[in-house]
């Protein structure tokens, strides 16, 4: 058979196609990239640091040094891309507690009790919404006034006592496990990563958050109702720390004034480390839930080797200005 004859079999090279190369290029050189190398490298570390890290229970109670924190991030990221924040989502935390504490001894069981904390977050979000989008005050002076406010009023309530005696079914969602170490806290974190995936990068909602991000006049003028959007996202943000009282509570067995304080500041690390640009306009959640597990794996190993909490704090918000600081430090030095 001649080589020349188009009916003879001939090698046919095969190569990447630069589209799919630069798309894989793009994500090999991706912040979550990054982030998901440091979380394995985390893992491993903790791994040799502490014979009891990789336990199965304690594995699973590492979990629960995020799951809260990150149920309150998922909302917060879709806040600080419009362009928004909310720095009262502990003090959300501390009055829905109480709330469900006075319904509580009130003598109602636990769907009254989990209804009366979405209900409280959902207030809280609403007032805090109001200010921002029909006022329009600043949300960073708006959320650091109600931060004061919202604990006021638990402090009021409660003074220095505490809430007890919870209903024996509540502790479900605090302490309660799906399947073996697979507890009700992470099923529900799971839950809400993909439904904030979807509603993010998936709908034309998450479309409008991005673009009023971005440039909020030119989204008004393309007919996206911007006030309305941000309005809704205060009250997901307000919702999702209702949902995060239920279970912190839940998982405490009580209610303090003082519960959850400091979160706002883990919160907002998680999402800024996650990829969340401070200033708006860009971010993913796929970036926030990695994230997550990076700052509950480092909590994690820190307390298995009995460092103090103090610590944490201090690295806490050291890694906060470090992931605003480092972008535009790069950004520098390369130019």
């Amino acid at each position: 058979m001649s080589r020349t004859d188009p009916q003879a079999p001939h090698h046919v090279s095969r190569h990447i196609p630069d589209q799919l190369r630069s798309s894989l290029e793009r994500k090999l050189k991706s912040w979550e990239t990054l982030l998901l190398a440091v979380a394995v490298g985390i893992f491993i570390l903790n791994s040799f640091a502490s014979p009891y890290f990789l336990n199965a229970w304690n594995l699973s109670d590492a979990t629960f040094n995020f799951t809260e924190k990150a149920m309150i991030a998922f909302a917060m990221a879709l806040l600080i891309i419009s362009g928004e924040i909310d720095l009262s989502v502990a003090a959300i935390i501390a009055l829905s507690s109480t709330i469900m504490g006075v319904v509580m001894q009130a003598g109602f069981g636990t769907p009254v009790i989990v209804l009366a904390g979405l209900g409280a977050g959902l207030i809280c979000g609403a007032f805090n919404g109001i200010l921002v989008t029909r006022l329009g005050l600043p949300s960073i002076v708006v959320t650091i006034g109600t931060m004061s406010l919202f604990r006021g009023i638990s402090y009021i309530i409660l003074g220095d006592g505490a809430f007890r005696g919870y209903p024996a079914d509540f502790a479900w969602f605090g302490q309660g496990y799906v399947f073996w170490v697979i507890s009700v806290e992470l099923v529900i974190f799971a839950i809400l990563a993909v439904i904030y995936t979807i509603v993010l990068h998936k709908t034309n909602f998450g479309r409008a958050v991005y673009a009023i991000g971005n440039n909020p006049t030119g989204a008004l003028f393309s007919g996206i109702r911007v006030q309305r959007v941000k309005m809704i996202l205060f009250l997901l943000t307000g919702l999702m720390s209702g949902l995060a009282a239920v279970c912190l509570t839940s998982r405490l067995g009580s209610t303090r004034p003082s519960i959850a304080t400091g979160m706002e500041l883990e919160v907002v690390t998680m999402v800024v480390l996650g990829g969340i640009n401070i200033l708006g306009g860009s971010g993913s959640i796929p970036g926030v839930v990695i994230a997550a597990f990076v700052m509950g794996l480092v909590t994690f190993g820190l307390g298995l080797l009995n460092i103090p909490g103090i610590v944490m704090s201090i690295f806490i918000g050291l890694l906060l200005i470090g992931v605003i600081a480092l972008p535009r430090l790069w950004v520098k030095i390369k130019g």
